[in-house]
């Protein structure tokens, strides 16, 4: 949420920032804003990342950055854990890892992880959303609420919903690559569940680097159920968007990345592990 500042400062510091926004065409509140989260050393609108979309579908699997890492980033985000362990939630704080069925724990900050994104999450838009049929009619909405295709959106979404289709990747074999693990990954559903969609949208540009599209994983209100999203129905949600500019990837400095050949196109490989099915998404 935003608040109201007024103020009088002084006329260098006037001329200060009429110069800034000449220089860099940004309005004086995110001038302001930046300056201010600079000095008190709060990253806002960024986003963190551990590894690549394209060295996941590679079956880089191996860990390396722990749950208090990542912590140090954000609040909220997702991932999965060290060999495909399980999908990651970070909401509110807290990790947690979602396994077969379901099956939700609290994992420990020594947990590793092979790939995770994460955000500082700070709502600048909320929307209440009625009958949402599916998980398609979903990012149909969510798309009409984002302001460009080329900002990362931090998304949270809260209610009851009528049906929620959910899967967690099983840990890998040894030598399998991302589409290989998924293709023995666990499947379930839950009926009339509270609980909360965390995740992000990210743009075609960066498909290399993140998840292009819509990448969300549900949490229920208990934190006992959770998974990967891969469908949906609910009568009332509440949604909300957080802007992202900046985008920060800490590359793992381990031998298995370093020899790692990481020059050819995630988008199919993802596509069949996310939905099952090849081809791009807009």
């Amino acid at each position: 949420m935003y608040r109201d500042l007024n103020c009088r400062i002084s006329n260098s510091l006037w001329l200060e920032l009429q110069a800034e926004r000449q220089r860099t065409g940004h309005s004086l509140s995110h001038i302001v804003q930046e300056k201010l989260a600079s000095a008190f050393d709060i990253d806002h609108h960024t986003v963190f990342q551990v590894s690549t979309s394209t060295a996941i579908t590679k079956g880089l699997f191996k860990g390396c950055a722990t749950i208090a890492e990542m912590k140090r980033h954000g609040d909220f985000g997702l991932g999965t854990f060290e060999d495909l362990d399980g999908e990651m939630i970070l909401f509110e704080g807290h990790a947690y890892q979602a396994r077969a069925g379901g099956v939700v724990v609290e994992a420990p900050d020594t947990a590793l992880t092979p790939f995770a994104t994460v955000t500082k999450f700070t709502p600048e838009h909320q929307v209440d959303l009625d009958t949402v049929r599916s998980q398609a009619d979903l990012e149909e909405r969510l798309d009409r609420l984002r302001p460009s295709e080329n900002f990362f959106v931090g998304i949270r979404i809260d209610g009851c919903f009528d049906r929620i289709e959910l899967r967690a990747a099983c840990k890998a074999a040894p030598g399998e690559n991302l589409v290989a693990a998924t293709g023995h990954q666990s499947e379930f559903a839950f009926d009339d569940i509270d609980g909360t969609l965390v995740g992000f949208w990210s743009p075609g540009h960066a498909k290399t680097m993140a998840i292009s599209g819509y990448h969300l994983h549900f949490i229920s209100k208990d934190r006992t159920k959770g998974g990967h999203l891969i469908g949906m129905a609910a009568q009332r949600l509440t949604a909300q968007l957080h802007l992202e500019t900046d985008f920060h990837v800490a590359v793992p400095e381990t031998a298995q990345f370093l020899s790692a050949d990481l020059r050819d196109d995630p988008t199919s490989a993802l596509e069949i592990a996310e939905h099952g099915h090849a081809g791009e998404r807009s």
